[in-house]
């Protein structure tokens, strides 16, 4: 009876310890992959706690979380898959909040003989002729839908659509552009300032599109220390670190 309460003594020390060392999983938006890297790495050296980052569309994400993936908070580039989260329950609808907002901007190689451009006075077109522009795929990634939104409200869509490559995310979109395979691509502001090998031509303007926005949120399956980095990843000095990354702070929610 001693042997067993001994034995049984080990195995819930074993498991505290395991539990105690495995990581917080944060799924995040692929356009927030150095700004989260950087965040999470000071997090860790804080508290000792480490964080595994797994980056991707926040479509692909939210259906990851959805059937069940082992994530601890997921941060959204739009509102619209937030929200499909939280439809099917897979995130706690009271730690919602908006963690910052982006700007959309055009660019080209490094070495591209483009310069700054007028965006209401320019053709994109005119500009590809027959390359083509790089972005992320509108009817799956923020991204894209923001991109296509903005080339609509410019009365541009319908002659550069024939002319876009589609990305799974936007980083793919922007590897397109920093090879040179394609002449232009649209991306997020935080994408071009995390480049070296792209420059940008012309920000779209914010009315053009709906506002980018970056919900984050704790899953329903978090481990109980994912608030405490989630409440790091919101802070204000969190949040002024992100400015620095090329994205907008958002008012508290």
């Amino acid at each position: 009876m001693a042997i067993s309460r001994v034995l049984g003594l080990c195995l819930l020390f074993i498991a505290m310890h395991s539990s105690a060392e495995r990581p917080l999983t944060l799924f995040a938006a692929a356009s927030m992959t150095e700004a989260m890297q950087h965040l999470t790495q000071r997090y860790t050296d804080q508290t000792g706690q480490p964080v595994r980052t797994v980056f991707a569309a926040s479509s692909a994400l939210a259906r990851q979380i959805t059937r069940g993936a082992p994530a601890d908070i997921y941060l959204s580039a739009n509102q619209k898959w937030m929200d499909y989260a939280r439809e099917q329950k897979a995130v706690v609808s009271d730690s919602i909040q908006t963690l910052a907002h982006n700007q959309l901007v055009l660019v080209a190689p490094i070495q591209s003989h483009l310069t700054q451009i007028d965006l209401e006075k320019t053709q994109l077109s005119g500009l590809l002729g027959r390359q083509r522009l790089a972005m992320a795929d509108p009817d799956h990634v923020p991204a894209g839908s923001y991109a296509k939104a903005a080339l609509q409200q410019l009365s541009q869509w319908s002659d550069v659509e024939p002319r876009t490559t589609r990305s799974r995310n936007v980083r793919a979109a922007l590897a397109l552009v920093e090879r040179g395979e394609v002449p232009l691509g649209i991306v997020y502001l935080s994408d071009a300032k995390a480049s070296q090998q792209v420059k940008p031509l012309a920000t779209f303007p914010s009315d053009a599109h709906p506002t980018i926005t970056y919900p984050i949120a704790l899953t329903q399956h978090a481990q109980a220390d994912a608030q405490q980095l989630l409440s790091f990843l919101t802070s204000p000095a969190a949040r002024q670190q992100l400015a620095t990354f090329g994205f907008t702070q958002a008012n508290h929610d």
